[in-house]
């Protein structure tokens, strides 16, 4: 592996101590508030529920379990839950939404017709649609954000969907809502027109040409229904070597750039080879796609007519770690896609969300797929519960990182990677120069919030942390998420990975330096005057 530094000195700084024996300097981040990135929305907190597997039936909904309310909500869930801070909720999905069709799931549970589900191949009962998720969203305070069926769906399908939602009264849907034993609307602002409609595995597949055709008149009817609603296009997913997505996703813009206010991204990564170091880099790609994508949404938006709505923005609304159920056995049935995560998987998530926060001026919200047993950071048994180690990062993240994204300066050893694993069947990538310690920082009304992902698998990174503008005062707060090796989880009855808070330490002046330990994620709160 070969190892370098980032600097922005033309020779290395090195400090003199004691006998006058040379040391190499610390790392060192920069803080400067005066550098700003954009405002952090926080709908970056959001999350994903899809009727897959055991995420919405034995995982947020369980009717009969001595663990529900009388709605059927498991109670253990709705706590954990809760502790992420959900700000915003996709549903129904997903590849399911493809095929699903929304009157299935309304009125008397008992009426409802089941349904063969083709996406993940088991069967749906329909005993929980979208007056249930509308009951969950209002218990735990999140934002909810539907998908409309645009594979086998109709545009007027979407249409009623969103007047059943939406309208108080008068219209056919609104009242029918109102038979369903809810008078007022459910105000629904978020609305994607499909998912994943690049890829060949989606039911109801389009090209680009014929997807933004189809999104153009079910977002005009929509629209025409629900003025004030937000709508999210489904941008690349499929990154392939026989695919180009820069071509959908300019496609796309060039002919939704009037219509939609977000383009949809998706990307899951893994370590099927066991290779800590590129596995830990996977978070560079997402970030170089974003980059790619903002330039294609600038070079729109100047030939845009948008009156004085703002621009597109990017929504990750898929993202993960995703890799061990990924056969035919672990991808389908009541039990699919269940995923039990490590400490380098929480790293990479950390690594998500730094760059989530670095590009916060252009991505404007972020979905963790999915919410419970499914590649989650819940997970259930019939009797008990258990965190998972990305429950950790995304908790604080969730809790502290709000206010402006400010562009930090890093100078820390580099390591450079092999091609690797990025997706399933996606093309390999190489990073050249991966920063051991992955940084983001956010201010907020005189506190500035830090997150520090230590990638080296063995040593603690000393590092110098610098302000440039204003000085450190009082103490600083410390959250840590780690374990005894970067293979450590947990498990029901076992926690090996959570988050800590660890003793304050105190900060006077420019400079303060603290030691990140290998294999960690930091999250340190400083006041600045």
């Amino acid at each position: 592996m070969i190892k370098g530094r980032i600097t922005v000195l033309a020779v290395m700084v090195w400090t003199l101590v004691g006998a006058g024996q040379l040391f190499a300097q610390n790392a060192r981040i920069k803080i400067d508030v005066e550098r700003k990135v954009g405002e952090i929305d926080k709908l970056l907190y959001g999350n994903f529920v899809e009727h897959l597997g055991r995420c919405v039936y034995g995982g947020i909904y369980d009717e009969g379990s001595p663990l529900s309310d009388e709605r059927g909500f498991r109670k253990d869930v709705l706590e954990a839950v809760k502790g992420l801070n959900v700000s915003i909720t996709r549903y129904p999905g997903g590849n399911f939404v493809s095929n699903y069709h929304w009157k299935d799931g309304v009125g008397p549970k008992d009426e409802r017709p089941p349904r063969m589900e083709l996406a993940w191949a088991r069967l749906e009962s329909n005993r929980f649609g979208t007056n249930e998720f509308m009951q969950f969203a209002r218990e735990i305070g999140t934002e909810p954000y539907f998908s409309v069926n645009m594979g086998t769906g109709t545009i007027e399908e979407a249409q009623q969907w969103v007047e059943y939602c939406n309208v108080a009264e008068g219209p056919y849907y609104a009242e029918l809502r109102k038979q369903h034993g809810f008078a007022e609307p459910w105000n629904i602002k978020y609305w994607s027109l499909g998912n994943e409609m690049d890829g060949f595995w989606q039911m109801g597949h389009l090209n680009a040409e014929d997807y933004a055709k189809k999104a153009r008149e079910a977002a005009k009817l929509m629209k025409l229904t629900s003025p004030d609603i937000k709508l999210i296009a489904a941008g690349s997913s499929n990154y392939r070597p026989d695919a180009d997505p820069n071509e959908w996703n300019a496609t796309i813009l060039a002919e939704l750039r009037d219509v939609v206010d977000y383009l949809a991204l998706h990307m899951y990564v893994g370590n099927p080879s066991d290779d800590y170091y590129n596995y830990l880099s996977t978070p560079l790609v997402l970030e170089e796609r974003t980059k790619v994508v903002k330039g294609l949404i600038a070079r729109e938006m100047e030939n845009a007519d948008r009156g004085d709505r703002e621009p597109i923005y990017i929504a990750w609304d898929e993202y993960n770690s995703w890799y061990r159920a990924r056969d035919a056995e672990t991808m389908a049935g009541t039990r699919a896609l269940e995923e039990l995560y490590n400490l380098e998987d929480a790293l990479v998530i950390a690594g998500f969300l730094n760059a989530f926060v670095r590009n916060a001026d252009i991505v404007k919200m972020a979905n963790m797929a999915q919410l419970v047993n499914v590649i989650a950071p819940i997970f259930t048994s019939e009797d008990d519960m258990f965190l998972q180690t990305i429950y950790y990062p995304l908790q604080l993240f969730a809790q502290n990182v709000y206010g402006t994204s400010l562009d930090v300066f890093v100078d820390c050893d580099t390591y450079a990677t092999d091609e690797f694993f990025v997706g399933l069947g996606e093309s390999t990538t190489k990073q050249e120069a991966v920063p051991y310690l992955d940084v983001s920082a956010a201010y907020l009304n005189g506190e500035v919030i830090i997150n520090v992902v230590n990638r080296h698998k063995d040593e603690a990174i000393t590092t110098d942390i610098i302000s440039q503008e204003g000085e450190f005062e009082g103490s600083v707060e410390i959250y840590e998420v780690n374990g005894p090796n970067v293979k450590a989880r947990n498990d029901f009855g076992k926690t090996e990975v959570e988050s800590k808070k660890l003793s304050p330490v105190k900060a006077k002046g420019e400079v303060f330096t603290y030691t990140f330990p290998a294999h960690s994620f930091t999250q340190l709160k400083a006041r600045l005057k």
